[in-house]
């Protein structure tokens, strides 16, 4: 059902003129041309010079639409200057949108749906106190009743439809809501929502899906996880399955984090270590249906998500589900796009941009454009995505890296297993004779990765020892840090009573490598990755309990929350006790279990180093 409009107030500024078109080129409005982008005077060819059908939307063609996207709001109540100058260039395209496919009051004169309309990313509001609530002055303004009424406000006032899904933040209301259950509910009746996820059909045979977060304070490991809930995962499969590919069906996924595979940036240094990056991120299966769906159902044509604060200027914000071999392997991505989408408020950026996503498709296809909120709007147009046939489609990048020489922070490497036209890269490390890896040795710059014998993936990266997914080398988590590991060797050793075994059942395979043997073996090998310092020390690095590497470090935050509220306690009665000035100088630690120990009694819950002399 359609959003009910609603009156959102905003500081006067002057709107643009503009003209109204029957056809017309969204993304060539207020470009000043280059950089791979058309002008105002353009003549609906691109830098071919051949007509893109792509970039035109008509009226008397039923398979057309546009769709704003709207990354991480992170509204601050305090700072609403931004969010009214980006409404006011949404606003503008969704006009012109409107007038261009004779749409009055959300519908056209050929359908009972909406052909524009918005999606909005979901982190809908600032996670901080926002001085939004006298009565408590550590209350998080995001995931709050007022958070999410706000949000409501400001999205029903664009004048379409809109659609919302909940990020790692919408249900953080942990002062106002005791259960996600309750926080969730909150969020749907402000929203006008009856699920968490939506489907939303938007031309013909096209449709909006969009998956939910749902999942914080009951979180096993980091809240910053998004997490899609189980009945949401079937629902999706279900739908998927319900459209295919062949029978014409196109479907645009909008998720808050992207799922794994899907190659596009992401943050090494923060989403990565803590395990957030991907849907479902710590649920292994789970984490890889994503991907395992988009690979089956060829009628996913596009996936959209934010999560990351990261611009849209990179190349790798947008991946094409297909490459030229020329380039490099085949991606293995279905026949899906998917695009990082930007934020609009500055302090919310962490690269400093501020832009939105435009979709414009048709029947032969769909552009992605970005919104420059920095450019007074400005349009761009990113990439031109063709159809070829129902179950394939072309993507041409439309601009060059303008980020490229200033974005060695965000640099991430990703290791690459090529394909039967592409050997690994040169950082892939190969298993000798004696089904070990040599010891070698780790610098911040060293780049390499390999296959234990049991499938993990692992790998060094900034000085870090990652695990990745083993389908599709995408990382997962830190497993031993650059701190403790820079300075020394690593290897990978053979640990149980069949270490031969690989050997002896491969020895007359013509061609076969020890790097083959270890990725085939299976169980049959126990290994042991080993670290090496120069005074002589050894230290194994022990998988967890269901076998995978990453640690996943970063706990539940309603968990955290509470212990530090626990250190506050203590340096308050320490200092109390201790006649001390300042709370801060009392010397307080915390202790977790479990206590690791290869012992089969536990006799000790010391920490050597902390609450105990260290035992090195």
């Amino acid at each position: 059902s359609s959003r009910s409009t609603r009156a959102f107030v905003q500081p006067s500024s002057s709107r643009r003129s503009r003209a109204t078109f029957k056809t017309i080129r969204l993304a060539s409005q207020f470009d000043d041309g280059g950089n791979g982008e058309v002008n105002g005077d353009d003549d609906g060819k691109g830098e071919s010079g051949a007509a893109s059908t792509v970039g035109t939307i008509s009226p008397s063609d039923p398979y057309s639409f546009v769709v704003p996207v709207l990354g991480d709001l992170h509204i601050d109540p305090r700072k609403m200057e931004d969010y009214a100058t980006g409404r006011n260039h949404i606003l503008s395209i969704i006009d012109d949108a409107k007038s261009t496919l004779d749409q009055n009051d959300n519908k056209d004169e050929y359908n009972d749906y909406s052909r524009v309309c918005m999606v909005s990313l979901g982190d809908l509001g600032e996670s901080k106190n926002c001085d939004h609530n006298p009565d408590n002055p550590f209350e998080l303004f995001a995931g709050t009743t007022q958070c999410h009424e706000m949000a409501s406000s400001y999205l029903g006032s664009f004048g379409v439809p809109y659609e919302v899904i909940g990020g790692n933040h919408d249900l953080e209301g942990i002062d106002e809501f005791d259960s996600d259950a309750r926080n969730l509910r909150r969020f749907l009746t402000s929203h006008d929502k009856e699920t968490p996820q939506f489907c939303r059909q938007v031309a013909e045979k096209t449709l909006l899906v969009g998956l939910c977060s749902t999942i914080f304070r009951e979180a096993k490991f980091t809240s910053h996880e998004v997490i899609i809930d189980e009945e949401q995962i079937r629902w999706f499969e279900e739908l998927v399955k319900s459209k295919p590919a062949d029978e014409g069906w196109r479907i645009f996924v909008f998720s808050h984090a992207p799922p794994n595979g899907s190659g596009i940036r992401i943050i090494q240094e923060n989403h990565v270590v803590n395990g957030c990056c991907w849907l479902n991120h710590s649920n292994e299966k789970q984490c890889q249906k994503f991907i395992e769906l988009v690979r089956e159902h060829r009628c996913i044509k596009a996936w959209f998500s934010g999560h990351f604060h990261l611009g849209q200027d990179y190349q790798d914000s947008i991946t094409f589900p297909t490459v030229d071999p020329k380039e490099g392997p085949y991606p293995n991505r279905g026949s899906c796009v998917f695009a990082q989408t930007s934020v609009m408020r500055a302090g919310t950026s962490r690269d400093g941009r501020q832009q939105s996503r435009l979709i414009r498709g048709n029947a032969d296809g769909f552009e992605i454009c970005t919104v420059d909120h920095q450019k007074d709007g400005k349009i761009r147009l990113d990439a031109t995505i063709t159809f070829k046939g129902n179950s394939n489609e072309v993507g041409i990048y439309a601009h060059d890296d303008e980020s490229y020489e200033h974005d060695k922070y965000f640099k991430v490497y990703q290791p690459c297993a090529g394909d039967k036209l592409h050997p690994p890269d040169e950082g892939f490390k190969r298993y000798n004779s004696d089904g070990n890896i040599n010891p070698f040795d780790i610098e911040m710059d060293t780049i390499a990765w390999w296959y234990m014998s049991c499938g993990r993936a692992l790998g060094m990266l900034n000085g870090n020892l990652i695990e990745y997914d083993s389908s599709t080398l995408a990382p997962l988590g830190l497993v031993v840090g650059a701190d403790e590991l820079v300075g020394k060797k690593i290897g990978v050793i053979n640990s149980g009573l069949d270490a031969d075994t690989c050997e002896m059942l491969f020895e007359e395979e013509e061609g076969m490598e020890g790097a083959d043997c270890a990725a085939l073996a299976g169980d049959i090998r126990e290994q042991a990755v080993v670290l090496l310092d120069k005074d002589g020390l050894v230290t194994v690095v022990q998988p967890n309990e269901d076998g995978s590497y990453w640690r996943k470090i970063v706990r539940n935050k309603m968990v955290r929350m509470k212990e530090v509220r626990r250190v506050k306690a203590a340096k308050l009665w320490a200092a109390d006790l201790m006649d001390l000035d300042d709370e801060n100088d009392a010397n307080v630690v915390s202790s977790w279990g479990p206590y690791t120990t290869t012992s089969g009694t536990a006799k000790k819950t010391s920490v050597p180093g902390l609450t105990a002399p260290s035992a090195l």
